[in-house]
C-alpha cells in the first residue's frame, strides 16, 4: 500500500475494512511517530464535518465556506471543478503514470488518511467525475442523507490531496464506473470495515501476491464492491485496469477474495477467542497479522475448542512463564530451582521445570512475526525439494495397474521452485490413494543458520546468561524448529504448490473452454448429427441453417445391416439437400466413421459432395435428460435429442454449449482432485464473458443464452423473454428498462452486449406502426394513475443505430460528437464509406489528439470506431478456427514414425497439448516440442499455447501400439 497514490488507497479503503484500520494496530516507532506527525493539520480539520449537520438539505452551502486550510488550495480546486465540467470520463495514461511518483514521495501519510477519513475519497469521486457517460445512470440512484457530511469531508480532503498531488484526472475515471449515489451508500458499510480490520494493507496484499500495480488494484477492489461484471470491466473500463485481459481480472478477483475470507476468519476467530477470555494481546497482533489461512490455522490451533493444549499451554499453567521471560529479560535473577514442586506433575524434577521454560520458550519463538520472516527468507535462498516415493503399504497391496499410472513418482524429487502444476496434482492425487509417500526436505544448513540468529540476534538475552540457562535457550530454539517451524513450513510450502496447481489447472480448463465454445460457427449448412451407437443404433437429426429439426431418425450401422441403412440415409441427404454430416466422439465414433468415410470415398452420396467432421459429444447425454432439454424439445426422445445437440455444435457451438454445465465439457486436467467451488466460479465467469464479447441479437436469441450475459441472470433473462412474447421485439436498448427486475445497474452491465438487428427493426417498425401507435395508447389509458412512465415506451420506439454497435449506451453522445468532426451519419455504420472517414480523419489527427478533443480516452474512442467501422453482423468468432471436415479416415496401425499429419487440438495441459490425428486415439506433442517460432504470427497469444479447436500440422515421433500412445511434434499452426 505504500506505493499507492494516496487517492487510490482512500478508494480501496472504502471497498475493505483492512485498510480503514490499518494504524490502529501498528504499534512500532516508527508508525506512532507518523501518527503524531499528520495529527495536527488532521485535528484542525476534524471539526469541519460538523458544519453540515446543522441542515442536511443544504449540502452546497456547508460546502462553500472554507476554513484557512481550504483557501490555500483555492486556485487548484477552482482548476480541478473546470475539468471536471469538460472531462466526461478520464485522462490518459500519462497521467495515471504521474500519479503513481508523487505517492511514493508521500509514503508515511497515506495509510492514516485513508484510515481517518473513510468517507473521504467516495465522495470526492462524486463531486468531480460527473461524467456525461453517466449522467443517465446518475437519475436512478439518489445519494442518502448522510451525503451533506461526507460532501464536506470530500471537499477538505480533496483540497489537501491536491496539495500534495494535483492528480485531478485519475479520480474522474474511477468515478464514471457508477451512478452518483453508490458510493455513497457503500461508504454507510461500518460492520463490514469492522469484519476486515487486519494489520495489512489489502490493496497492498493484493498488488504483491498478483505482481499488478497497486492503483489498478485499488480501483479493482472498488469496481468489484459496485458489482461490476468482469466482461463490463474488460471492455468499458480499460483505463481503469490498465488494459488487463479477463483471466488476470478473474485472477485478481479470486484472490481478493482469498484475502477477504482469512479478514473474516481472522475476525471470528478473535470474537471467540475473546468470548472465551483467551485473547492476549500478543496473540491478538498475532492472529491480525494474518495474510494465508495457514498462518490462521498455525496461531489458532492451540486456542481452538476441544483441544487438549500444547506443552506451552500446560506449562504455563503450572506457573512457568514469569521463569520464561525472565531468561530473556532479567537472567541474573532467574531462580529455576524456587519452580520446584516435588508433589506436582510437570514440577517435580529441576529437569521438568526446564523442559517447561523450553516449551513456552519455543512457542514464543514459534509464533514471532520477525522470527517467522527471517526462516522463510532463509528458505528462498535454499535448495528445498518435494520427494514422493512408492508407498510400502501400496506396494504389498495395491491395484497394479494404479500403481503403474504413478510409476514416475515412485523415486521423485524435484526443487519447488521448478516443479510443474501437473505435478504436484500428480503427486498430490497419489497421495490421496495411498500409493505415494510425500515430503518436504529443507537442507540442515537453514536449521543451523536459523538457530545462531535466534539466539545471537533476535533472541539474545539482556543480560549474561548462566552456561545451564544458556543450553536451555539453544535447547528452546532448536525445539522450535523442529517441533513447530519445520512442520509449518513443510505445510505452507504444500499448501502454495498445491493453491498455484489448482489456480493453473482452473485457469487451463477456463482458457480451453474459452477456445471451445469462441469455435467459428458453421453458418448456412444443413446438417446431419449422428450420435453413434451399437446396440441401440445411431441416432440421426437433420437440422436447418436456422437450427430447426427437420428430421430424426434412428439407424443401425454396426448390426449388419449397414448396406440396407445406406440407402436410407442417402435418401435422407438427397431429400434436404445434406452435404454434411456431423459424427460425435462417443462409443462406436470409430466405426461409424469409418462407414461414412467408405461410402464418401465410393462417391455413394452424389451429386452430392459430403463430408463430415468429429465433434465432441461431451455433456450431450446429460443435456438431453435435463429439464432444459425436455422444455425445448417436449416431443423428442432423449436419445435423438443428443444428436440434435452434436449436429447444433458446429452450426453455432457457443450457444448449444451454454446448455451444459461447463465441467460436463471435459477439456481440463485434475479437474476432479480441484476445488470445486472456484471450478465452477472460474468457468461460470469464462461462459459470461465469451456470450458477452460475442454478443446476442435480443430479438432472437434463447433464454439460456441470454442468462450468461453479464449483468442478467435466469430471472432476468426470463422476465425479457416474457416482455418480447408480450410487447413483440425490442427496437432499442433503452426499451430494457422497461423489463420488470432489470434496474440500473443491470442496464449499464448488459447494455453494451445486446445486439439489434437494424433491417429487422427497420421491417418491423413500418410494417406495425400504426398499430404500436394503438397499442401505446390503450396501455396508457389501462395503466393511468399507476405508472406514469407507460407513455415512453411510445416515445422510446425508435431504432437507434449505434444499438447495433458494441458502443455502450454511456459512450452514445461521444459516438454522436465523432460522428459530427468527421461527417459521417449513423446509416453508414459498418459501410466502407465510415471506414474511409474514419480512417482519413484518425490519420490526420491522431487517435490521443481526437480523444483529446472530444474529452475522452484513448480507449473509449477505439471501442467507437471499432464500432462504427465493424461491418453489420460482425462476429469475433471469424478469427477463430472452424471444424476439420475430412472425407477419409487414417488407421492407428498406418502410422510410422516421420508420417505428416493435420488434426485439432483437442485438449491442453501444462505438459502438452493433445490432438486428434483421426485415428481414434489423440497425439500428444509434448511442451517442449511448442516453440514460438512454430506457432502463428497472426494470431495474438498470451502465452506459448495452443487451444481446444485449432489446427495444427503434426510429425509423428514416436508410437508405443501396446499402450496406445502416439508422440507428436509441431510443424505448425494452420
Amino acid at each position: 500500500m505504500l506505493s499507492l497514490p494516496r487517492r487510490v488507497k482512500s478508494e480501496a479503503k472504502a471497498l475493505t475494512s483492512e485498510d480503514d484500520e490499518l494504524p490502529s494496530f501498528l504499534n512500532s516507532s516508527s508508525e506512532s511517530e507518523e501518527k503524531e506527525e499528520e495529527w495536527e493539520p488532521k485535528s484542525k480539520i476534524a471539526k469541519r464535518p460538523r458544519l453540515p449537520k446543522k441542515t442536511e438539505a443544504k449540502t452546497k452551502k456547508v460546502a462553500a465556506p472554507r476554513s484557512t486550510v481550504a483557501r490555500k488550495m483555492v486556485k487548484k480546486v477552482a482548476i480541478k471543478e473546470e475539468m471536471d465540467v469538460s472531462l466526461p470520463i478520464a485522462p490518459t495514461e500519462d497521467n495515471r503514470m504521474q500519479l503513481l511518483k508523487p505517492k511514493e514521495e508521500d509514503i508515511g501519510t497515506k495509510p492514516k488518511t485513508l484510515n481517518q477519513k473513510p468517507e473521504v475519497p467516495k465522495k470526492m469521486e462524486i463531486n468531480s467525475f460527473q461524467g456525461k457517460n453517466i449522467k443517465s445512470l446518475e437519475s436512478d440512484e439518489k445519494p442518502s442523507t448522510s451525503l451533506p457530511v461526507v460532501g464536506n469531508q470530500v471537499k477538505h480532503e480533496k483540497s489537501d490531496e491536491n496539495f500534495a498531488f494535483d492528480e485531478p484526472p485519475f479520480k474522474k475515471i474511477k468515478s464514471t464506473t457508477c451512478p452518483e449515489g453508490k458510493p455513497v451508500k457503500n461508504l454507510g458499510g461500518n460492520k463490514v470495515k469492522e469484519d476486515f480490520e487486519m494489520n495489512w494493507n489489502i490493496v497492498q496484499a493484493l498488488s504483491e501476491i498478483t505482481n499488478v500495480e497497486p492503483w489498478v488494484c485499488a480501483n479493482l477492489i472498488r469496481l468489484f464492491q459496485e458489482e461490476n461484471t468482469i466482461p463490463f470491466i474488460a471492455r468499458y473500463r480499460k483505463e481503469l485496469i490498465n488494459n488487463m485481459e479477463a483471466d488476470a481480472l478473474r485472477e485478481v478477483q479470486q484472490t481478493l477474495e482469498e484475502l477477504r475470507t482469512v479478514a473474516k476468519k481472522t475476525h471470528t476467530m478473535i470474537q471467540k477467542l475473546k468470548k472465551e477470555g483467551k485473547l492476549s494481546g500478543c496473540l491478538f497482533t498475532a492472529l491480525l497479522n494474518c495474510r494465508t489461512l495457514e498462518e490462521l490455522d498455525h496461531v489458532s490451533a492451540p486456542y481452538k475448542t476441544g483441544s487438549k493444549g500444547t506443552k506451552a499451554q500446560r506449562a504455563k499453567q503450572l506457573g512457568l512463564e514469569p521463569a520464561a521471560l525472565s531468561l530473556l529479560q532479567n537472567p541474573m535473577e532467574l531462580n529455576l530451582f524456587s519452580y520446584i514442586r516435588p508433589n506436582t506433575k510437570g514440577l517435580s524434577t529441576i529437569r521438568e521445570v526446564e523442559a517447561g521454560v523450553q516449551h513456552i520458550l519455543a512457542d514464543i519463538f514459534a509464533k514471532d512475526k520477525d522470527t517467522l520472516d527471517f526462516v522463510r527468507k532463509l528458505c528462498q535462498q535454499r535448495y528445498i525439494c518435494i520427494q514422493s516415493a512408492l508407498a510400502k503399504v501400496s506396494s504389498k497391496s495395491g491395484n497394479e495397474k494404479d500403481i503403474d499410472k504413478f510409476q514416475l513418482y515412485h523415486e521423485f524429487s524435484c526443487n519447488i521452485k521448478n516443479i510443474q502444476h501437473h505435478q504436484i496434482l500428480a503427486i498430490n492425487r497419489g497421495e490421496n490413494l495411498k500409493i505415494l509417500t510425500v515430503k518436504v526436505n529443507i537442507p540442515d544448513g537453514v536449521k543451523n543458520e536459523f538457530c545462531w540468529w535466534c539466539v545471537n540476534e533476535r533472541w539474545r538475552p539482556k543480560q549474561f546468561l548462566k552456561p545451564e540457562l544458556m543450553r536451555i535457550l539453544r535447547n528452546s530454539v532448536e525445539d522450535a524448529y523442529k517441533r513447530l517451524i519445520y512442520p509449518l513450513l513443510c505445510r505452507e510450502f504444500r499448501s502454495k504448490l498445491t493453491s498455484d496447481a489448482e489456480k493453473e489447472s482452473v485457469m487451463m480448463f477456463g482458457r480451453n473452454l474459452r477456445q471451445l465454445l469462441l469455435t467459428s460457427p458453421v453458418r448456412g449448412r444443413t446438417l446431419m448429427g449422428v450420435d453413434p451407437g451399437y446396440k441401440h443404433g445411431c441416432k440421426l437429426a437433420i437440422i436447418s441453417p436456422t437450427s430447426q429439426i427437420l428430421h430424426t431418425d434412428v439407424v443401425y450401422l454396426h448390426s449388419g445391416q449397414g448396406f440396407c441403412e445406406a440407402e436410407k440415409i442417402k435418401r435422407l441427404l438427397l431429400q434436404y439437400n445434406c452435404s454434411t454430416v456431423v459424427i460425435g466422439n462417443g462409443t462406436a465414433c470409430r466405426e461409424t466413421e469409418a462407414y461414412f468415410a467408405d461410402l464418401i470415398m465410393k462417391k455413394y452420396f452424389a451429386p452430392l459432395d459430403v463430408v463430415y467432421c468429429i465433434v465432441s459429444e461431451a455433456g450431450a447425454s446429460i443435456y438431453s435428460v435435463s429439464p432444459e432439454a425436455s422444455k425445448e424439445m417436449p416431443d423428442l426422445d432423449p436419445n435423438l435429442r443428443s444428436a440434435v445437440s452434436i449436429a447444433r455444435r458446429v452450426q453455432d457451438p457457443l450457444a448449444e454449449l451454454v446448455k451444459i454445465e461447463p465441467k460436463h465439457i471435459g477439456v481440463g486436467m485434475y479437474q476432479h482432485d480441484v476445488s470445486q467451488t472456484l471450478l465452477k466460479a472460474t468457468l461460470d465467469s469464462v461462459v459470461e464473458e465469451c456470450v458477452s464479447f460475442v454478443g446476442v441479437d435480443i430479438n432472437i436469441c434463447s433464454e439460456m443464452l441470454l442468462r450468461h450475459i453479464a449483468g442478467l441472470n435466469a430471472n432476468r433473462a426470463k422476465n425479457i423473454i416474457e416482455w418480447r412474447e408480450k410487447n413483440g421485439p425490442f427496437i432499442n436498448r433503452e426499451q430494457l428498462k422497461e423489463v420488470k427486475g432489470l434496474g440500473p445497474k443491470s442496464f449499464q452491465q448488459c447494455a453494451g452486449f445486446i445486439r439489434f438487428n437494424q433491417e429487422y427493426i427497420k421491417t418491423f417498425c413500418s410494417n406495425k406502426k400504426t398499430e404500436l401507435g394503438s397499442h401505446a395508447l390503450l396501455t396508457k389509458a389501462s395503466a393511468q394513475g399507476k405508472k406514469k412512465s407507460k407513455p415512453t415506451p411510445c416515445a422510446s420506439r425508435q431504432p437507434n443505430p449505434l444499438d447495433q454497435t458494441c458502443i455502450h449506451p454511456e459512450s452514445y453522445n461521444i459516438a454522436v460528437r465523432f460522428l459530427s468532426l468527421i461527417g459521417g451519419n449513423t446509416s453508414d455504420i459498418g459501410k466502407s464509406d465510415m471506414q474511409q472517414k474514419v480512417n482519413a480523419f484518425i490519420q490526420k489527427e491522431g487517435l490521443e489528439g481526437t480523444a483529446k478533443r472530444l474529452s475522452t480516452t484513448v480507449h473509449t474512442l477505439q471501442l467507437i470506431i471499432d464500432g462504427l467501422t465493424q461491418p453489420e453482423g460482425f462476429d469475433i468468432r471469424t478469427d477463430f478456427d472452424k471444424p476439420d471436415f475430412k472425407r477419409s479416415i487414417v488407421c492407428f496401425e498406418d502410422l510410422s514414425v516421420g508420417t505428416v499429419l493435420t488434426g485439432k487440438v483437442e485438449n491442453a495441459t501444462p505438459f502438452g497439448v493433445f490432438v486428434d490425428i483421426g485415428v481414434g486415439k489423440a497425439g500428444l506433442i509434448p511442451v517442449r516440442n511448442i516453440t514460438e517460432a512454430k506457432l502463428s504470427k497472426a494470431k495474438k497469444r498470451r502465452s506459448l499455447g495452443l487451444g481446444p479447436g485449432e489446427r495444427v500440422e503434426v510429425k509423428v515421433l514416436n508410437v508405443d501400439i501396446p499402450r496406445l500412445r502416439i508422440t507428436l511434434d509441431l510443424i505448425r499452426v494452420l
